[in-house]
């Protein structure tokens, strides 16, 4: 059975950092791309950032360009999300997705999720 367990999420001032971890078991993790979606109260969940299979392909979404890095290690079949320079509006629960190939933009498109961990950025 797989499961997708994320950690790190909290409250935090804004223009801080926040480092959230998602732990995947019961799959081959060199076998999925692995994604990050946040999902704020009342909206879509919405993309945040992918990462390939060989953590040679990278995506992000334009809201967190330059702020936001994805990473994997396979050594620990986890996959991180370094988030810096927070804003409110980054406040959401983050969900972390594995997908088997390729990244996607797109939740339709995932496989396995998460339960996720609540990201809460005052102003």
């Amino acid at each position: 059975q797989v499961h997708l367990v994320e950690s790190g999420g909290g409250l935090v001032q804004a223009g801080g950092s926040l480092r959230l971890s998602c732990a995947a078991s019961g799959l081959t993790f060199s076998n999925f791309a692995m994604a990050w979606f946040r999902q704020a109260p009342g909206k879509e969940r919405e993309f945040v950032a992918g990462i390939g299979r060989s953590a040679i392909g990278l995506l992000y979404d334009d809201s967190v360009k330059g702020r936001f890095t994805i990473s994997r290690d396979s050594a620990k079949n986890t996959v991180y999300l370094q988030m810096n320079s927070l804003k409110a509006e980054d406040t959401a629960v983050y969900l972390c997705a594995a997908r088997r190939t390729t990244i996607a933009r797109t939740a339709a498109n995932f496989d396995y999720w998460g339960q996720g961990t609540q990201v809460t950025v005052s102003s």
